[in-house]
């Protein structure tokens, strides 16, 4: 076993541009910055770093994630009746199911910790 330490200042230094979020909802569409981690005996273990501009757009992952919010914020509303619009800051962290669809507002740039699950 090999315990990784990713500093702060290392993640934010080693994010690299991703182009732009899949189903954008805003002009210009939101730019995306990511760092992807391969934790050692588990590389089929989707997890990093990601950083997304301000503005609108869908989610479309169909795997649950778990993130923990540590810059920025926003609001993610549901596309289910049943469920309120969830409101997030830095500090905050979230629990996705699978297949949860809706639409993501960032107002102030948002990074994140993920592990897709």
């Amino acid at each position: 076993m090999s315990i990784q330490v990713i500093s702060n200042d290392r993640a934010l230094a080693s994010l690299v541009s991703s182009g732009t979020v899949a189903i954008p909802l805003s002009e210009p569409a939101c730019q995306l910055r990511t760092l992807d981690v391969t934790i050692t005996d588990r590389p089929a273990v989707d997890t990093g770093f990601w950083e997304c501009a301000e503005g609108q757009f869908r989610r479309a992952v169909d795997t649950g994630e778990v993130m923990y919010i540590f810059e920025g914020s926003g609001s993610f509303m549901p596309d289910s009746d049943d469920e309120p619009s969830i409101e997030f800051k830095a500090g905050d962290t979230l629990f996705f199911p699978p297949f949860t669809r809706g639409v993501w507002d960032i107002r102030e740039k948002v990074r994140k910790l993920y592990v897709m699950v």
